[in-house]
């Protein structure tokens, strides 16, 4: 199944007649239309590899000519809380970055004692499903890969939950400059992005520096993604919001070593035998939360956030996955809005 270019990447009336979905729909959609009907079976087809290209993220950028496509889905994803977006034709829309990418599903479950609200609160538990990506086109060990994870989650174990729900959203991310790390479960990701300039091809050049103009204009902070959807989710009824600054999510200690080249073949690898459909493992990922740091340098020579005294929380754990077409099309995660204080919905930036 091809998807069709011309479907718009800004905000359709899908996206504007939202009211929450059911994670069993979400998951049943993005386990929809697998690469491989069983992984790693033989005969089964080589896994798609998309291109991240300059001319898919400055098409449009001349007045004039046709939209702008890049300034319309970043809009799109800050502005609207869809978990699909099928698209006229039902093949959904494609990914400007971050094109390549594993959807894995599981439980988020807070086990510590913490000071934070809603669902890092202690004893929360919750169904998720994840997007595990690359945010350039290098996907494959020996590559500098951008890796990224985003985060989706309900507030209910009961994978058959009846009642439409609004899930949480984060992002965790590694540098978009990519690194050099064999495998992606060497990589701690957070909620703030390390950005450096020097050392990358002049086409990678290119796209971050549209990446970054754009993210700027359209939300205020391109490089950190604010958790207040997670400390807002399920709160008590007069619970104080507390979100915290920053969240870490790392690859848990014991976890096995896959020497596999493409991540996706790595993470599924985790979980499953190749030629067997039945998972065998599960994969898990720490949470770790902090309110100590700041952002150091220049996106020049390389900017990062400086966190300290990182708190473990808690931990994802994923029995399944999937490299899909709906994953690389179809699922969406919205980006929650920059607010001037997170822990206030009124301070948002956006009008």
């Amino acid at each position: 199944m091809k998807s069709k270019d011309s479907n718009p990447q800004g905000i359709t009336k899908e996206d504007q007649d939202y009211q929450g979905s059911r994670y069993a729909e979400v998951k049943q959609a993005v386990f929809a239309n697998p690469y491989q009907t069983v992984w790693g079976a033989p005969n089964e087809p080589t896994l798609p590899h998309y291109k991240v290209t300059v001319k898919g993220v400055y098409e449009g950028i001349l007045p004039g000519g046709k939209p702008d496509h890049f300034q319309q889905a970043a809009i799109r994803t800050v502005d609207t809380a869809a978990d699909l977006r099928w698209g006229k034709d039902g093949k959904g829309f494609r990914k400007l970055i971050h094109a390549n990418g594993v959807c894995l599903t599981g439980i988020w479950e807070i086990t510590e004692d913490n000071e934070f609200s809603g669902y890092f609160k202690k004893g929360s538990k919750g169904s998720i499903i994840s997007r595990i990506s690359c945010g350039n086109t290098a996907i494959t060990r020996g590559t500098p890969r951008a890796f990224g994870f985003a985060g989706k989650f309900y507030p209910t174990l009961d994978e058959n939950h009846e009642g439409l729900l609004k899930p949480a959203n984060f992002f965790a991310m590694d540098s978009i400059s990519g690194n050099s790390a064999l495998h992606m479960t060497d990589v701690p990701m957070t909620n703030g992005l390390a950005v450096k300039i020097l050392g990358i091809d002049f086409a990678d050049k290119l796209k971050l520096l549209r990446a970054g103009i754009t993210f700027i204009r359209v939300d205020v902070k391109g490089t950190l993604r604010q958790l207040y959807q997670i400390a807002e989710l399920n709160k008590d009824p007069g619970e104080v919001t507390n979100t915290p600054e920053f969240m870490c999510i790392a690859a848990s200690e014991g976890h096995l070593t896959i020497d596999e080249a493409d991540f996706r073949d790595e993470l599924l690898a985790h979980i499953f035998d190749k030629g067997n459909p039945q998972p065998q493992r599960t994969l898990s990922f720490d949470i770790l939360v902090s309110n100590e740091g700041k952002e150091d340098g220049n996106p020049v020579t390389g900017s990062k956030f400086i966190v300290s005294n990182w708190q473990k929380i808690g931990v994802i754990t994923f029995d399944d996955g999937v490299v899909s077409y709906n994953s690389d099309f179809v699922l969406h995660f919205p980006h929650p809005p920059w607010r001037h204080d997170k822990n206030n919905p009124d301070t948002i930036a956006r009008d």
